[in-house]
């Protein structure tokens, strides 16, 4: 249950303007100018004041009747979130949101503001009333949410504003990304940054003609004013901004379709533009704000361990490095923060997203697997633990976010004083703590210090004449000291929704992890969560839901759900060898290729035709990839190793169109297509890793090391077919070979072969079958990656042979 809190304390900020990018599409970038400086006239006149009305509630109409019944029916415990109370301790405001199934919805549902749902109930109102509407659009764990609630919603002279003269919607943009998508994009239209809160001024239609994001409260009373006051005496002035920008948006909507190759060149050029952005002093790929961008670093992993390039390793393995020695990486307690306010990483803002978890745990297990990096192993190790430990609903799938707030303040519980480490550790244990953890007397957020290691660790413990492994045990024991202490702090509220795509990720980055770790317990949580999540969220086999609360299903899948599930359940498959999840997943990509692939155009919609949500909104597709891999880029990567894994070729025929529809951008702007063209490489290139599908999908290959150093090589080859052994009794058929592509064995050892005559051959031929297990052992330690050659065969046909290319687990 989501813990509601007063709002009565104030809470440092860092510097107003810290949002999370976006990306502006660029075929409307030249417009956008125009746009610019219409809206600067238009911003010029809506800042000019004029004078608030005030308006009077009636407590006895039957909507008041209802909600105040609705908070009646409130769970025991429930605190309104409100600084307004009766004498008798009952909230004193209540609006519609009361009835909604979202924490953050649920966090306004006290303010003065007369706030709406979306939905037709909304706009039919502001038809009726000739009313401008107000939309407002953030997320339970946002800190300048927070701001602009406690600032302007909880005001009651800007609420009576409000009130009387606009219609007020309030929309959890992780409930509807779509809509949040939609509006976002008109924001930076009009202003060039985007963020949230998002704050939107629409017409009866929907159609946005002024925005932006937090506003201080003075600010805000002023637009509030001059917008009314245009609306009631100029209103074709904001209705031909609106039309204007209308216009811009769904020019913006739509790809070019002009035919480009896509190829392996592309993709190169792809990772070099990507490393030009690369921050070679502290690591990442740009300037402050900095934010991990995981697609990014999933590209590049995957371009390291297909070319072997070590420059573009570095990149990574440096940026990783630097992440997680900084304060956006809790030291104390695992998991990472979304973003930091500084170049350095060291000041982030302290929610924590089950996105960034997911992805990043995903990188760095990565990255180990590539150096074999115990830094990376250990960072990717507390990730999953916090996520399992802190994030885990009692039926084994996974809650949103923690608050970047907790006990009247942006971080309390997160930072540290000297003396505080004393109390707990000790004086000699607290020295040691604070050349850990960079701990001083000035501290970097309002004295307090935010722990992070300024020293690495190896160097650490020359200066100290420690041995690097006992500096690291003792490391870890004095976190866990600190974490135990931590924990009788208020700690930083959480969204207990579940979002489909968001458990996904988590589900994939689990079980691609337990595998790279050999740890079962990932692969346990993985199989339970996707269970759950396949009999929770799916009410009926042609429907996904994207959100849960308190065990209710309240907002209908959106294709990135569908995709993100669909590549979980491909993971599981790869993992486990269980052909239910091969089953599941393409039960769930034949379900998302119905309801949202465009027949005309090509690509996938982000929300089905029959969507409750694009009444007012045009029906979008979601292009590039931002906090999350684009639902399109997930898509191409589940159509890819489908057909890999399956040989249908109508997941190729897919694949192909989808690449064909976003050719021309791929070309024109790659930066925002990352792991799109990771799964563009996978269908044109092959897969990487240690495992690998061949002949449709017959043949399973994968690596692994054996305790005596050696490696060994199984293949899984299915029931009615074989391959040749690696000495066939007849010269014209293909022997099963494998050898070194950057490197040397010193032996390889087959398996025996098995002498069968078939219906189409009456000679005896040399067969493997089954599971067979081919060994080798290196000439050079050196050696990445290692090529097996096949021909793969039933009783009634033989599949053309092939190469499958696989890398040297480490």
């Amino acid at each position: 249950m989501y813990t509601h809190r007063p709002l009565g304390q104030s809470s440092p900020r860092p510097a107003p303007g810290v949002y999370s990018p976006s990306t502006v599409d660029v075929p409307v970038a030249g417009l956008m100018g125009c746009l610019l400086l219409i809206f600067s006239a238009l911003h010029n006149i809506v800042l000019a004041q004029s004078t608030s009305p005030d308006i009077a509630m009636d407590p006895d109409s039957v909507l008041a009747r209802e909600l105040r019944n609705a908070v009646e029916a409130m769970e025991d415990g429930y605190i309104p979130r409100t600084d307004h109370f009766l004498d008798n301790g009952q909230p004193k405001y209540v609006n519609r949101l009361i009835l909604e199934h979202s924490p953050y919805l649920l966090q306004h549902a006290h303010n003065p503001v007369n706030w709406y749902p979306w939905g037709d109930e909304a706009f039919e109102t502001a038809t009726r009333q000739n009313k401008p509407v107000f939309l407002s659009i953030g997320y339970a764990t946002c800190h300048w949410c927070h701001v602009m609630e406690r600032e302007s919603f909880e005001d009651e002279a800007i609420a009576a504003l409000m009130n009387a003269s606009f219609i007020a919607i309030k929309v959890d943009r992780e409930q509807l990304p779509d809509v949040d998508s939609w509006y976002m994009k008109a924001v930076m239209m009009m202003t060039g940054n985007g963020g949230w809160p998002m704050s939107s001024f629409l017409d009866t239609e929907g159609r946005t003609f002024f925005g932006g994001t937090y506003f201080q409260p003075d600010q805000f009373m002023h637009v509030l004013e001059r917008i009314s006051t245009l609306w009631r005496n100029d209103q074709s002035v904001l209705l031909d901004q609106a039309t204007l920008l209308a216009d811009a948006m769904k020019q913006a909507n739509e790809l070019s379709s002009s035919p480009r190759e896509v190829g392996e060149a592309l993709i190169h050029e792809a990772a070099s533009t990507a490393l030009s952005q690369y921050d070679d002093f502290q690591g990442g790929f740009s300037r402050a704000p900095k934010f991990p961008r995981e697609s990014l670093l999933h590209f590049l992993l995957d371009q390291a361990e297909r070319t072997g390039d070590t420059d573009t390793l570095e990149a990574v393995n440096f940026s990783l490095q630097r992440m997680a020695a900084g304060g956006i990486h809790d030291q104390i307690g695992g998991g990472f923060h979304r973003y930091a306010v500084d170049d350095d990483w060291l000041v982030p803002h302290f929610e924590k997203m089950l996105y960034n978890q997911g992805s990043l745990a995903r990188n760095y297990s990565q990255a180990y697997r590539l150096t074999g990096d115990k830094e990376h192993l250990r960072t990717a190790r507390r990730i999953l633990d916090y996520v399992l430990r802190d994030m885990r609903s009692e039926d084994g799938l996974f809650y949103s976010a923690t608050d970047a707030d907790s006990d009247g303040g942006e971080g309390r519980f997160f930072t540290w004083l000297p003396e505080e480490l004393v109390g707990v550790l000790g004086q000699n244990e607290a020295e040691l703590a604070q050349r850990l953890w960079g701990v001083t007397e000035s501290g970097h957020l309002e004295g307090r210090s935010i722990l992070h290691q300024p020293v690495a660790i190896d160097e650490l413990a020359v200066s100290l004449g420690m041995d690097v492994a006992r500096l690291s045990a003792e490391r870890d024991r004095l976190a866990d000291k600190l974490f135990a202490h931590r924990q009788t702090r208020i700690p930083p509220l959480r969204d207990e929704k579940i979002i489909t795509a968001w458990n996904s990720l988590m589900i994939t980055a689990l079980a691609e992890s337990s595998e790279t770790m050999g740890d079962a317990r990932y692969k346990d949580a993985a199989i339970q969560a996707a269970d759950t999540l396949w009999k929770s969220a799916r009410p009926d086999a042609n429907t996904l839901w994207r959100t849960r609360f308190n065990g209710k299903l309240t907002i209908e899948g959106r294709q990135s759900d569908y995709a993100y599930f669909a590549e979980a359940l491909l993971m599981l498959y790869d993992i486990t060898g269980s052909p239910v999840w091969l089953e599941r997943s393409e039960e769930l990509t034949a379900a998302m290729l119905e309801h949202f692939w465009d027949r005309d155009s090509g690509g996938f919609f982000m929300t089905r035709a029959d969507s409750s949500s694009t009444a007012l909104v045009i029906r979008q597709k979601d292009l590039f990839d931002a906090s999350m891999s684009t639902g399109n880029a997930v898509a191409m990567r589940v159509l890819s190793r489908l057909f890999k894994r399956t040989g249908d070729t109508r997941y190729s025929d897919f694949s192909e169109s989808l690449i064909a529809f976003f050719a021309d951008s791929l070309h024109r702007q790659s930066h925002g297509h990352y792991y799109l063209l990771t799964g563009v490489s996978d269908y044109l290139l092959g897969e990487t890793g240690t495992r690998q599908f061949g002949a449709q999908g017959v043949v399973k290959a994968s690596t692994v090391r054996v305790d005596d150093g050696s490696l060994a090589v199984l293949l899984d080859i299915a029931p009615g077919w074989h391959i040749n052994s690696n000495e066939p009794y007849q010269d014209y058929l293909i022997p099963t070979t494998l050898r070194a592509i950057d490197g040397t064995f010193a032996s390889i050892t087959y398996p025996a072969a098995i002498d069968r005559q078939l219906g189409f051959q009456r000679a005896q031929l040399s067969l493997y079958q089954g599971s067979v297990v081919l060994r080798a052992i290196t000439a050079s330690p050196d050696v990445r990656q290692l090529q097996i050659q096949l021909q793969a065969c039933s009783d009634e046909v033989c599949l053309p042979p092939e190469s499958l290319t696989l890398t040297v687990p480490r």
